[in-house]
């Protein structure tokens, strides 16, 4: 699942794992995990990125994802959220998935305008952490993350298109329709 934040990816990815029953794998789920959890580097990284409302560094998002498609390759099938955003990830997701005779089957890249995306998520006004009075969703954090998230998205959907497994779907209509959409245009 790929696309801006505000897009939708999670709220999607939702209904696409109930109607095919399949598990989410999600960046910020990892993330908010190691920050909890990892008191060494790891978990510094992340509670850094949490805190600055930013991402984390591509090769620390390798560790964590590794340790993630170690224990979900096998499995038959699962949605990643917000993984990968650029070309270099896409390259190491599928290096790490070609090892355990797994590949990417479509990418779902929900197409949003930076406009719609800012006023949703300035509307969801997240909490940097539970219990923060500081907002993750505040105008100047969504534009930072909007500027590095656009930075890599042409190249990203380039390569997925190269490939053919780019499913491009609107994300400016009702959350219905998106997954009607979605659902429709899954290869089978």
């Amino acid at each position: 699942m790929y696309g801006p934040e505000g897009s939708g990816k999670g709220t999607q990815a939702k209904l696409l794992s109930e109607t095919l029953g399949v598990s989410i794998l999600t960046s910020g789920d990892l993330v908010r995990e190691a920050a909890a959890t990892d008191k060494g580097h790891i978990g510094n990284v992340s509670r850094l990125a949490l805190n600055e409302g930013a991402y984390v560094a591509d090769v620390d998002m390798y560790t964590l994802w590794e340790r993630k498609i170690v224990e979900y390759g096998t499995k038959s099938g699962w949605i990643m959220d917000g993984f990968p955003r650029n070309v270099e990830q896409a390259k190491f997701l599928e290096e790490n998935l070609q090892r355990l005779d797994s590949k990417v089957d479509v990418v779902i890249y929900l197409n949003i305008s930076e406009e719609e995306s800012l006023k949703r998520l300035i509307k969801r006004a997240r909490p940097l952490h539970p219990g923060s009075t500081e907002l993750h969703d505040s105008p100047e954090r969504i534009k930072n993350r909007l500027a590095v998230y656009k930075a890599g998205q042409k190249d990203l959907l380039t390569y997925y298109k190269n490939k053919g497994i780019l499913l491009e779907v609107s994300a400016e209509k009702s959350v219905e329709d998106v997954h009607k959409d979605i659902v429709s245009h899954l290869p089978q």
